[in-house]
This record gives structure tokens, C-alpha cells and sequence, in this order.
């Protein structure tokens, strides 16, 4: 942990630091989730690392442990028509200040993971830490929270969407998923703004 986090949970609390992390900036098509989580100091979760290097297995038992011994904890996102609408780095800030609004404790203090900040007035301060899904225990957790709620999302996406290969890519451009762009033209669910989106709309 930074040695500016270090000072803000000094300042703060811990119960009071919450952790902001989004998944779902490079995929064709879904939303892009955010969650954040305030960590409870008395109730330890070991293994909290960025979501990316741990096994699917792994992220579900420590995402169950988050929600279940967190101070609070919230998912927030931007569909797909919000992305096209404002575009992705402006629709990921939008889920991270909803998954702020929605925790049910109010942080003194905001770590996200990256180099962009939401805007979140003058209720706490935020700072944004590049790599902070690896170092801030509350990041970490949020971007497991993030990762396995988008995930499970998409599952569901793909029995509605038949076809496309969701459950399995997760909206990614894959080649099995651009190789179903091919066939069957965009959903209701793809980022018609992407450039390989675009192209599919133009094709169909």
C-alpha cells in the first residue's frame, strides 16, 4: 500500500476507505461493472489481489468472503447504450461514482484503481492509484466483486443471446466472437461505437 493510502486510512479509518475498481472497459459488447468496497479491519480476508491473476475458483470463494465480512459493499455499471453515448471512459467514471452512491456507509476516503478519478463532490476525497487492484486490500476487493458480478452477467446474457459465445468470452473480441459478428450481425448488447461493431452494422 502507498505510503499516500497508508496516511488517508490513518486519517480516515479503515472502515472508512473504500476501495473502487471497474471491469469491462475492452469487451464488444455488455456493460462495464464497477463495485466498491469498504473492508472491515477486524474481519481479515487473506489472498485480496487483483482480480486478473487469480483463477475463476479463487475469485468466486473470495468474492463471497468480501461481501460476507465487508463494512459495505455496492456494484454499479453502464450499458451498453451509455457507453455508445458517452464513451467508455466517461461511462466506466459513471459506474464508479453509481457503486459509490450505492454503499450503504459513506467512505471519508476513495482509492480507485488507475489514473482517472470520478467525481464525487465534496462528500470524501478520491485519489486514483495505478495499480491499486494489486496494492490497496479494498481495491483488490473490489475488483473481484466487479469481475465475478460482470461475469455471472454475461452467463445470463448468452441464454439470451444465443450464439455469440458470452458465457465463454465475455464480450471480448475473440476470434469466436468476431467469427459470430460475422454470422449473425450485432445484438441489442454490443457497443455499436466500437470500430468492429461498427464494421458488423455496416455488413448486416
Amino acid at each position: 500500500m502507498s505510503r499516500a493510502v497508508q496516511g488517508r486510512l490513518t486519517l480516515y479509518g479503515a472502515s472508512r476507505l473504500a476501495g473502487v475498481d471497474e471491469v469491462g472497459r475492452g469487451p464488444l459488447a455488455g456493460p462495464v461493472v464497477a463495485a466498491a468496497v469498504i473492508l472491515d479491519p477486524r474481519r481479515r480476508i487473506r489472498g485480496l489481489q487483483d482480480s486478473k491473476l487469480l483463477t475463476p475458483e479463487r475469485r468466486e470463494v473470495l468474492d463471497a468472503r468480501v461481501r460476507a465480512r465487508a463494512v459495505a459493499w455496492s456494484v454499479a455499471w453502464a450499458d451498453p447504450a451509455e457507453i455508445d453515448s458517452l464513451n467508455i471512459l466517461r461511462a466506466s467514471m459513471l459506474a464508479m461514482r453509481r457503486a459509490v452512491d450505492r454503499l450503504c456507509v459513506s467512505p471519508g476516503h476513495v482509492v480507485v484503481d488507475g489514473n482517472c478519478c470520478p467525481r464525487l463532490g465534496a462528500r470524501c476525497t478520491v485519489e486514483a492509484v495505478i495499480g491499486g487492484d494489486g496494492l490497496v486490500p479494498c481495491v483488490s476487493a473490489a475488483s473481484i466483486v466487479a469481475k465475478v458480478w460482470r461475469d455471472a452477467l454475461m452467463a445470463r446474457i448468452d441464454a439470451l443471446y444465443p450464439g455469440y459465445g458470452f458465457a465463454q468470452h465475455k464480450g471480448y473480441g475473440t476470434p469466436e466472437h468476431l467469427s459470430a459478428l460475422a454470422r449473425l450481425g450485432p445484438c441489442a448488447v454490443h457497443r455499436k461505437t466500437f470500430a468492429p461493431i461498427a464494421l458488423a452494422g455496416m455488413r448486416a
